[in-house]
């Protein structure tokens, strides 16, 4: 396995983009508590009604070179691409599920297959964000053992829609496993998988990803939110900034881990984090870091061994933010 270009990266490009980006973080005349990727379980909204963001969707200045060249300039190695947020909407053309910017939007274009082209084109390392547990739009989504602990919603799972008893292998055996492996199959290199919150995925559904990823994609690196101790690289807490870094068994477990930490086989670590105080798109959102301190945190984290990894949220148009534009290119 090629792992030595994810030690010598230091520096990557996130991207939450979904239907979440339409509403910014408002809902008839109200505001998220924090994460604006969140707005459907915070507001419980119905997928009847969610559904029909995706006929508003037709993101028209969306360019994805835009955003790798973006990268190239700033020095960053590899994009990471929201293909599934807990919405359960794909950000790619899924014959397992039409609920896709292909086929349930007037977009009608294949976001993934895209990025896929402008990252070989400028000689970037592809990398999805797939939400492997949490799926709000599937009735036996998971996350429902885990509604006694904190959210950025109301609720883990889908439980204004479907109340009922549950069943997350359903959802896994109808969904989850077959898009990894329409996404391990389609787009050419994955150079990384980025998994999130295991809430209630078993030992075998996580050894059953990460062998599937193995097998079609033998290069890819699997980070440790997959859960159940099954990964490649160590992914730390959501903006985690350490002054130091000590690897220490159970030193870093907290929900985006739940089966146990233990240390990365390779010695590889990455600190997502954002630019302001939210991953999708917020029209209010204004407490944006510095320039400086996003080259004050990637110098020191880079010190520490440990990958940079900066998220854009881009706006309903496809567009990055100008805001988060400024801030990348003077971050040096």
């Amino acid at each position: 396995m090629d792992y030595n270009w994810f030690k010598e990266a230091g520096y990557g490009m996130m991207l939450h983009w979904g239907l979440y980006s339409l509403l910014g973080g408002e809902y008839k005349g109200r505001r998220v508590r924090d994460y604006a990727e969140w707005i459907q379980s915070y507001f419980q909204i119905p997928v009847s009604e969610y559904e029909k963001l995706a006929s508003a969707f037709n993101p028209l200045e969306f360019n994805a070179e835009d955003y790798c060249t973006l990268a190239v300039e700033c020095g960053m190695k590899y994009i990471v691409i929201t293909t599934k947020h807990h919405d359960g909407f794909a950000m790619f053309h899924s014959e397992v599920d039409k609920f896709n910017v292909y086929d349930s939007t007037p977009f009608h274009r294949d976001v993934l297959k895209e990025f896929a082209e402008a990252c070989k084109k400028y000689n970037l390392k592809l990398g999805i964000y797939y939400s492997q547990d949490l799926d709000w739009h599937h009735p036996h989504g998971g996350g429902y053992l885990s509604n006694h602990m904190g959210n950025s919603g109301t609720t883990w799972d889908n439980s204004w829609d479907f109340s009922g008893e549950k069943n997350f292998d359903i959802c896994f055996e109808e969904k989850i496993i077959p898009q990894v492996k329409e996404i391990m199959t389609n787009y050419g290199e994955i150079a990384l998988a980025w998994f999130d919150v295991p809430m209630t995925i078993k030992p075998w559904q996580s050894e059953m990803i990460y062998n599937t990823v193995r097998e079609l994609q033998p290069d890819c690196l699997i980070n440790s939110r997959l859960g159940n101790g099954k990964y490649d690289y160590v992914s730390l807490g959501d903006n985690e900034i350490p002054e130091k870094f000590e690897i220490r068994d159970e030193s870093l477990i907290d929900y985006n881990d739940i089966g146990g930490f233990k240390p990365s086989p390779y010695g590889l670590y990455e600190t997502a984090a954002t630019l302001n105080d939210t991953w999708g798109f917020s029209y209010y959102d204004t407490n944006w870091k510095s320039s400086q301190t996003v080259a004050e945190y990637r110098k020191h984290l880079n010190s520490l061994g440990i990958n940079y990894l900066i998220n854009i949220g881009p706006d309903p148009l496809g567009r990055i933010p100008v805001q988060a534009l400024e801030i990348l290119r003077n971050a040096k």
